[in-house]
């Protein structure tokens, strides 16, 4: 994850069907976005487009939407996001 890094405004080649673009600058297509990458992103696309800060930011709503087993996944890594 990037907490420096310049936020790309649009991603491409994330997902097979549905939205294949996101403008993360829009808080509802973040959160596509990153639900998206958490579920089923390689590695290279998490470091590449999820912002920490963001993250963090974004972590109540993502923490509901979000299957229990995933969720278990990210808050081993980093541990402020654990509730």
């Amino acid at each position: 994850m990037s907490s420096a890094a310049p936020l790309p405004s649009r991603l491409v080649r994330l997902t097979w069907s549905g939205l294949t673009e996101f403008d993360v600058t829009d808080s509802r297509q973040r959160l596509t976005l990153y639900l998206t990458l958490m579920d089923c992103g390689q590695r290279n696309d998490i470091v590449r487009y999820v912002n920490a800060a963001l993250l963090r930011r974004d972590w109540p709503r993502i923490r509901r939407l979000t299957a229990r087993r995933v969720i278990a996944v990210w808050e081993r890594r980093p541990p402020e996001l654990a509730a």
